[in-house]
């Protein structure tokens, strides 16, 4: 490690020297930063938890101790003394592995996993004209059957597979200690939690996933960690991580961007993911409380925190260019996803946090307030180009009694259902990468819970099943037709034919590639309707969000009056006459 680079905040590779690490199977180093502390011992199994005094070395800013006697899986811990009586036992802030929660020692791990997935890492690649269909997942609350990352792959894959998707995002696995942070309150940044496995374990879920080309994306949190003592909180007796005050909105502490070593410490974080597991792309949470101080505009722009993001991506991009780097952001800020050198954050997608709530607002309207908010719908094409943006239905939409997706609809059982196809058909067919959270693809009316498993049950019952299987064919479609992902973010990519028609809430619009064109019509009313179109093509069905719809092949005309139902969605691909 440069420890000019780590006090810079430009080291990316500070975990190879920080933590505890295997010279051979019965002796390891371990090394602390901890520039404040009046003396460091470590503790541990191999000692019987008696204390080990380590060394000062490197200007007395870190702490060393070389033991000959330890083995994989022993627990540990550095007891930091504040002054020469007073101390608290802290985890390893750079540990491989954890105990088990509500156990809180770090653990010595040695892998020995090898990789197998050497062509799709030869053929991974950042490329904004593929499709990214992403299923957002949190590990314990999905099938309570699973118990570990091995069962997992077993269960997972085989149903990305047979539902369309082509990405999976894992919600926090860096260990945490309380299950009702869903993982977003992190201790064990470099350690995965324990409570479905080992390291080598989660190293061979991702590999399974990429023999089978699906990708791979973790949650990152690089803005706050947990407030528990034996974390990084008050780490050396100082503040040493956060800022001196706790002013997170999360009740969290929040990191000091300001700080070199505190950025290099998050710069290792995101690449370790990257080089020592493979993953495929990193979402970050909370950009905006980097990009404003606490998130809070009024209080103006966090330098440090842009700064921080600058230097981050960048440095990620020139070391593995073809990793995914996703912005959940919910600010104005201009520059998302343009490159660090064009004078933006160098992102390369934004989730459209906009679009997402418009949309929902639109659909919880009744049908008599439609007309009045129908350009809910149009506004998003006015911004779209401005970023590289993803739609989202996340977990975020389904907590808190903001109800689920379904739930949130206007209308009566039947009619729910009904425009819920069609919106996930408006969804699929505008441009942007896409990202659904799991349950949403049964109808999920209960809201997540991060106490109980998916409502799989849903399944037994004909219209679950009728909605699932529909989503299953529009994901496939999404996956397979280049005009729905190739000019995302090109002008050509869309045409809006009628987006005027706000008595009768229909929308009309074409995606395009060189390949194909496809037309789209959608019908946000409680009224059937007939629209006259005109095209110089044959227009044959793909899919209908109605499944007793009839017209599966539409002849070209000066005019045609095509039958769009009440709540209803219709995409169709142009023909050649003929």
């Amino acid at each position: 490690m440069d420890l000019k680079e780590f006090y810079n905040g430009n080291c990316f590779d500070a975990y190879k020297y920080l933590g505890a690490h295997f010279i051979n199977e019965h002796k390891a180093e371990f090394i602390t930063y901890a520039p404040s502390a009046h003396h460091v011992c470590l503790i541990g199994d191999f000692n019987n938890w008696q204390e080990d005094r380590m060394e000062r070395i490197e200007n007395g800013q870190f702490f060393y101790f070389l033991h000959d006697h330890v083995k994989p899986f022993q627990m540990y811990k550095y007891r930091i003394y504040y002054n020469e009586y007073d101390y608290t036992d802290h985890c390893d802030p750079y540990g491989y592995y954890s105990e088990t929660s509500p156990g809180s020692a770090s653990c010595l791990y040695l892998s020995d996993y090898q990789f197998h997935d050497e062509e799709w890492m030869n053929h991974r690649v950042m490329d904004k004209h593929k499709p990214i269909n992403i299923y957002e997942i949190h590990l314990g609350t999905w099938k309570k059957e699973v118990k570990n990352y091995d069962q997992l792959g077993e269960l997972l894959v085989p149903y990305l597979l047979e539902n369309g998707y082509n990405y999976v995002e894992l919600m926090p696995i860096f260990e945490y200690p309380n299950e009702k942070s869903w993982g977003y309150q992190a201790i064990g940044f470099f350690s995965p939690t324990s409570r479905y496995g080992t390291p080598d374990q989660l190293k061979s879920f991702i590999d399974y996933c990429h023999q089978y080309e699906i990708g791979v994306i973790l949650d990152y949190i690089p803005v706050h960690f947990a407030i528990d003592g034996y974390g990084l909180r008050n780490y050396d007796g100082t503040s040493l991580y956060e800022y001196p005050e706790r002013n997170s909105k999360w009740g969290s502490c929040n990191f000091m961007h300001s700080k070199g070593d505190v950025c290099s410490f998050l710069n290792s974080v995101a690449y370790f993911w990257i080089e020592e597991y493979h993953i495929d792309g990193l979402r970050y949470d909370a950009v905006s409380c980097l990009i404003y101080y606490q998130g809070d505009k009024k209080r103006g722009l966090n330098i440090e925190g842009i700064s921080f993001l600058k230097s981050l991506n960048q440095g990620l991009k020139q070391r593995r260019e073809d990793v995914l780097l996703i912005a959940e952001d919910s600010s104005s800020y201009q520059g998302i996803t343009k490159s660090v050198s064009a004078g933006g954050l160098g992102f390369d997608y934004k989730w459209d946090l906009g679009w997402m709530n418009d949309t929902l607002d639109y659909f919880k309207k009744s049908f008599e307030e439609r007309p009045s908010h129908y350009h809910q719908l149009t506004f998003s094409m006015y911004y779209f180009y401005n970023e590289q943006y993803l739609l989202p239905f996340s977990h975020d939409e389904t907590v808190h009694g903001k109800k689920t997706i379904i739930d949130k609809i206007y209308g009566s059982y039947k009619q729910k259902f009904s425009q819920l196809k069609a919106l996930y058909l408006y969804m699929y067919t505008h441009p942007g990468k896409k990202l659904n959270f799991m349950g949403n693809e049964l109808g999920q009316f209960r809201e997540w819970d991060e106490n109980r498993q998916q409502d799989w049950i849903l399944l037994d019952y004909p219209i679950h099943q009728e909605f699932s299987s529909y989503m299953k064919s529009l994901c496939h479609l999404y996956l397979t037709h280049f005009s729905l992902f190739q000019e995302d973010y090109d002008y050509k990519g869309f045409r809006w034919i009628d987006c005027h028609q706000e008595d009768r809430c229909l929308y009309i619009y074409k995606r395009i590639c060189e390949k194909e064109t496809l037309v789209c019509f959608f019908n946000f009313s409680l009224n059937d309707s007939y629209y006259q179109y005109t095209g110089e093509h044959d227009l044959e069905l793909l899919i209908s969000s109605e499944n007793s719809y009839k017209e599966k092949k539409i002849s070209a005309g000066k005019q045609k009056e095509i039958f769009i139902p009440k709540l209803s969605g219709l995409c169709f691909q142009e023909k050649k006459i003929g």
